[in-house]
């Protein structure tokens, strides 16, 4: 997903520069309107926004994925509440969405500080709500109150609930339940535990889902590739691995694409009795018997997963034979976060992610320390999956 970059038309800047993206995106069409405009141009371009798209393939890093994520937030952009709006790479790329029509954001955070980081860096965040958490009294005791009836029996009294909702964690999870928000972002500068607890304290979990997963989209020169779970499970059941299955797969579809997942593991169809080989069988058994239309295969070795050929001349019984994966359920979160993370460090993948699975309402957490395009991206996501909860 493209972006403007920090640097600013003016006095200082009139030119592009040969490595700014919009000599391709921006300049590009301009000069094409104009030809056409004069009667220059020997061909007229009916649908501009076709054209864009075209142009923007040729950066280099967009596909097909990432255009149907930020066309369809376009189409139905949401109330984003940023929970750490006191950071540069935060209002920056809330400035990006808000440009981009893809988010409404919301700021929360100390309000001359915010103003401190706009002005040093020339950001443009006119008409974004600020909201300081510690001076927003009669929202404290309100969401307060709310928060004790939710929490009552397990270990805050009153006054606690109040004081708890004046951390901007607790207090954005908040304006999402209530509904005077759509989606939470968090989690640049904060453990992925510290925005997860007070999330599912005040939000939860969605309706018949008894757990949550992180899910990765990795972003590959092959298409994209979901990695789940990558964030949260440590070493889950067989049972819990077909919860997770059915999450990643619920979510893959919103991408407008098919799963097709493999199970992955140091196995291959029964090739070890290890226990941890098995409980992989055991969920792919499961799924097998009860979602027969889900094209899901393993346990299987991660070549074997994406090798069509090899697998074909190994395991031709396999559901994946024809069709390579495009969706890895790991057996536990050693082996998803160390893949993603891998790929993503080697420069083979883009990671977009997590993608928080199984919340009742939107709350996305970002990876400690991401750049302004990763957070633009998760913005995006984050603002589709609203989408869909919505309609649900």
């Amino acid at each position: 997903m493209g972006f403007k970059c920090n640097i600013q038309f003016g006095r200082e800047y009139i030119i592009p520069k040969p490595l700014d993206p919009r000599l391709i995106t921006t300049v590009a069409p301009a000069v094409a309107k104009a030809a056409i405009a004069s009667g220059v141009a020997r061909q007229e371009i009916t649908n501009w926004e076709a054209y864009e798209e075209e142009l923007g393939k040729r950066l280099g890093h967009d596909n097909k994925v990432t255009r149907i994520i930020t066309n369809k937030a376009r189409q139905n952009p949401k109330r984003v509440v940023f929970a750490e709006a006191d950071n540069y790479k935060i209002l920056k790329a809330a400035q990006i969405v808000r440009d981009e029509g893809v988010a409404h954001p919301i700021l929360l955070g100390n309000r001359e500080k915010i103003e401190m980081i706009m002005h040093e860096h020339g950001l443009d965040l006119s008409e974004m709500p600020i909201i300081d958490p510690r001076k927003e009294q009669e929202s404290i005791d309100k969401f307060g109150d709310l928060f004790f009836k939710k929490r009552a029996r397990n270990g805050f009294n009153t006054y606690e609930a109040r004081k708890i909702m004046r951390e901007r964690n607790y207090y954005g999870a908040m304006m999402v339940e209530t509904g005077a928000a759509d989606v939470l972002i968090s989690g640049l500068t904060r453990k992925y535990a510290d925005i997860l607890k007070p999330a599912l304290y005040i939000i939860g979990t969605s309706e018949n889902t008894r757990r949550v997963a992180g899910m990765y989209i990795m972003i590959t020169k092959k298409g994209p590739i979901f990695f789940a779970d990558t964030t949260i499970n440590v070493n889950p059941t067989a049972e819990e691995l077909v919860e997770i299955t059915l999450l990643t797969a619920e979510a893959v579809r919103k991408f407008n694409l098919k799963p097709r997942i493999a199970m992955v593991s140091f196995s291959n169809f029964g090739s070890s009795k290890d226990p941890q080989a098995k409980k992989v069988r055991q969920a792919v058994q499961m799924l097998h018997e009860k979602h027969p239309d889900l094209v899901v295969d393993g346990e299987i070795q991660a070549n074997f997963a994406f090798n069509t050929q090899l697998l074909a001349d190994n395991f031709p019984f396999s559901m994946l034979a024809k069709e390579g994966a495009n969706t890895l359920i790991f057996p536990n979160l050693d082996a998803g976060n160390i893949a993603y993370k891998l790929l993503q460090e080697a420069g083979e993948a883009e990671a977009i992610g997590p993608v928080l699975l199984g919340m009742k309402k939107p709350v996305h957490i970002l990876q400690l320390g991401s750049s302004v395009r990763e957070i633009v991206n998760m913005v995006t996501i984050a603002v589709v999956d609203a989408q869909g909860k919505s309609q649900s």
